[in-house]
């Protein structure tokens, strides 16, 4: 359907209808490809023969990638037209998941599906937001919005379960294929668009796109070689904080000298753009950490399958779709400020809970209360973020700003997803070693043995496979390291679900702060809003 057909008919017509299904189809890609890696950590982990942290830090930087090049992948739209660019978004996604079907080392699984898939999305998103705009007009366009937020949000309620199912009683090998079945067909209407031109300025901010990366980048990839530790951790997030301070400074500088910038400055002089993005990025590192802490939890520590781990999270996701559903229908004369406040609220309350829970749990059933909780705090964050800090922005300047908001909700799930799984080694690591050295039934040689090789591999070890490497020590020595692992993995598991439930409260300040600030009102058309 092109603008044409959209303005003549009431909704979307048979062609626009096809179109519209396959730009759905390529959201839900997107969003189920990170819960399927989510619930196959030990899957991954057995089969490749790596560790728990190599594959959280490839999905962190997955996450990073996506965010550090979002705003270059817009731009780079605009330059080489904007079909094209989803075109290459889509191979590029491709790419990441036939390089998983396949994979045979976490090296690959880094280069092709964190990389090379990461900068696949900093291309699609942009493309796909100005395509939808462009393809679609009045009822037609409304319409096609809509169905692809509703499959973004049934992505995320059902990815865990689907994945979790297929790896479970296929192989995870087998949900990434289907991944690439998808983008088939999805490009195999291709036809169905027609380009988008693009009328602004070609002028590139190389400067500004370079600070950007390196930004985003160092911090995370300070994190991360933290975690897997390496050396250069300070400098790494040295270089990453100086790079944001410049940045601001130059897309200062170069505004007031009229030259092109990467993203003007002048958005973030809006108050509730400000509050906006800042709770949304504290929504996604409270989300990044919950799903990186929880799998391993139930796949480490109770020894769930990935289906049981898909079923145990439902509560999470089903939850957050149903009532983000709700809240977008319902939400009447509701102060958007105080819906945020009260989705920060129980998400925090949610988390919270699960704290105590994690050393008495034996099941995931001790868990559904509590993730109910915090998946509705979620579906309310869900359904009033996006426009919260987009509705105030001007009609032309709507896809730059919906380019720094999803920057900023990228970055902190990278963030929220690598920092959990930091805190989460380093806590193991210093566990480990303290319990060992305090030891009374361990001989001096045994506790330094325990200390060196949980250190580096209790991890990845359920008390199953550790008493199966055990085998031939006496009894009393094998009952005190399953003691130790297991002590040691609940403290750490405690310490790293602190990282969302720090997120959740510094999101309720900013709530507070926005219930100070004036509803926003509408500058743009409800549209424009949805893929922010």
């Amino acid at each position: 359907m092109t603008a044409e057909s959209g303005t003549s008919a009431p909704g979307l017509a048979k062609e626009g209808r096809r179109l519209a299904v396959l730009l759905a189809m390529a959201m839900f890609v997107l969003v189920v490809d990170t819960s399927v890696m989510n619930v196959s950590i030990a899957a991954v982990v057995h089969d490749l023969h790596t560790t728990v942290s190599g594959v959280q830090s490839a999905i962190a930087l997955e996450a990073l990638v996506s965010a550090a090049f979002i705003l270059i992948g817009s731009k780079v739209g605009d330059l080489i037209g904007r079909k094209r660019a989803y075109v290459l978004g889509l191979l590029g996604y491709a790419i990441g998941a036939l390089a998983m079907a396949v994979a045979q080392s976490l090296t690959a699984i880094i280069v092709f599906w964190a990389i090379v898939g990461g900068l696949g999305a900093s291309l699609l998103l942009p493309a796909m937001q100005s395509l939808i705009h462009g393809n679609f007009q009045g009822a037609a366009q409304r319409q096609a919005y809509a169905l692809v937020g509703a499959a973004a949000a049934i992505a995320a309620a059902v990815g865990p379960l689907l994945g979790g199912f297929i790896t479970t009683y296929l192989s995870w090998r087998i949900a990434f294929l289907l991944e690439d079945v998808i983008i088939a067909v999805v490009l195999s209407g291709i036809r169905l668009i027609h380009d988008v031109e693009y009328t602004g300025s070609r002028r590139v901010d190389v400067v500004g796109a370079v600070l950007s990366v390196l930004g985003m980048g160092g911090i995370v990839l300070g994190i991360l070689v933290w975690q897997e530790g390496g050396e250069a951790v300070g400098l790494l997030l040295a270089l990453g904080a100086v790079s944001l301070g410049l940045l601001a400074w130059w897309l200062v500088r170069r505004k007031r000298a009229g030259k092109a910038v990467l993203l003007d400055p002048d958005l973030f002089k809006a108050k509730l753009f400000r509050s906006g993005v800042s709770g949304q990025l504290l929504q996604q590192i409270g989300l990044g950490g919950t799903m990186i802490a929880l799998p391993i939890y139930l796949q480490i520590v109770l020894e769930y399958s990935a289906m049981g781990a898909g079923l145990s999270i439902a509560p999470l996701s089903l939850s957050m779709f149903a009532v983000a559903l709700i809240a977008g229908k319902r939400a009447g004369k509701r102060r958007p400020a105080s819906l945020i406040r009260a989705g920060f609220a129980l998400f925090t309350t949610g988390m919270v809970i699960v704290e105590p829970i994690v050393p008495r749990a034996t099941s995931g059933w001790y868990l559904v209360v509590p993730l109910l909780i915090a998946g509705s705090g979620l579906g309310l964050l869900v359904s009033q973020l996006n426009n919260y800090t987009l509705a105030p922005i001007s009609e032309e300047r709507v896809s730059e700003a919906a380019g720094v908001n999803s920057a900023g909700g990228s970055f902190g799930l990278s963030f929220g997803l690598a920092f959990a799984g930091a805190i989460l080694l380093a806590a193991l690591s210093t566990g480990f070693t303290s319990m060992a050295q305090s030891s009374t039934v361990l001989s001096p040689a045994e506790q330094q043995q325990v200390a060196q090789t949980l250190e580096h591999d209790a991890e990845v070890v359920s008390n199953t496979q550790l008493q199966k490497q055990l085998a031939g020590q006496p009894q009393e020595t094998q009952d005190e390291i399953i003691r130790i692992n297991t002590q040691a993995r609940h403290i750490a598991l405690q310490v790293a679900l602190l990282v969302p439930i720090l997120a959740g409260l510094a999101g309720l300040l900013t709530s507070f702060r926005m219930m100070r600030l004036p509803d926003p009102r509408q500058s743009g058309s409800d549209e424009q809003m949805v893929l922010g």
